[in-house]
C-alpha cells in the first residue's frame, strides 16, 4: 500500500484536533474530487513500519483526538490489508472506551456504501473488511456528488454521504447516523 499524505494536525476531516492518513489508490473517480491524484495506488510513498511508528507517535498529544483514514479510499481491498496493522496498534494503545483516560477515535471516509457496498458485499467477501470495521467509530460513507456538492455539511461535501456511528449500528443491525454537537 502507497499513502499521499499524512496531515499531523487536521481538523477538517473530524471532530477536534487529528492525525489524517491520505492513502492512495482509488477506483470511484468522483467527478470534482478533491483530492484525485490520491486514485492512483502507485502514487506516494509506501506505507511501512517506520510510517506506522511516526502515525502512533503523532497521536501521542492530549491534544489529539483521534486517527482519520481517507484518501484515496481506505476501503479499497488492499488498502484494507496494508491499514490492519496501523487499526491494531491504535486500539491496542487506545481501546475503544469514550470514557478512557486516553480515548482516541478513528475516522474513515469512504466512497463505498456502509450498508450495501461494505456490509453486505465486503464483509461477505474479505474478512479484512468486518475486521477494520471493528475498529472504526465514525464512517463518513458514499461518494462525493459535485451536483450534491454543499459546503455546509459538517466533515462531509455532498449532501447523499451520510455520518454513521459504526459500533452503534453494528450493535443495532441498522444505520445509525452522526450528529455534529450543536454549536
Amino acid at each position: 500500500m502507497n499513502y499521499a499524505d499524512i496531515k499531523q494536525f487536521d481538523v477538517a476531516n473530524g471532530t477536534g484536533i487529528r492525525v489524517s492518513l491520505f492513502v492512495s489508490g482509488c477506483t470511484h473517480h468522483c467527478k470534482g474530487c478533491f483530492n484525485s491524484e490520491t486514485w492512483d495506488f502507485d502514487y506516494g510513498q509506501p506505507f511501512t513500519e517506520q510510517t506506522i511508528e511516526d502515525i502512533m507517535s503523532y497521536l501521542e498529544p492530549d491534544y489529539c483526538s483521534g486517527l482519520t483514514l481517507l484518501g484515496g479510499e481506505p476501503f479499497e481491498h488492499s488498502n484494507q490489508k496494508g491499514l490492519l496493522p496501523l487499526l491494531r496498534r491504535f486500539r491496542q494503545k487506545y481501546p475503544a472506551n469514550r470514557y478512557a483516560e486516553h480515548h482516541r477515535d478513528i475516522w474513515a471516509f469512504s466512497g463505498y456504501t456502509f450498508e450495501t457496498d461494505i456490509l453486505e458485499n465486503m464483509c461477505k467477501k474479505w474478512p479484512e473488511t468486518s475486521e477494520m470495521l471493528s475498529y472504526i467509530d465514525i464512517l463518513v460513507d458514499g461518494e462525493f456528488h459535485e451536483d450534491e456538492k454543499n459546503l455546509k455539511l459538517h466533515f462531509k461535501g455532498s449532501a447523499n454521504q451520510k455520518t454513521i456511528m459504526v459500533p452503534e449500528s453494528l450493535a443495532k443491525g441498522k444505520t445509525i447516523l452522526w450528529t455534529p454537537p450543536a454549536s
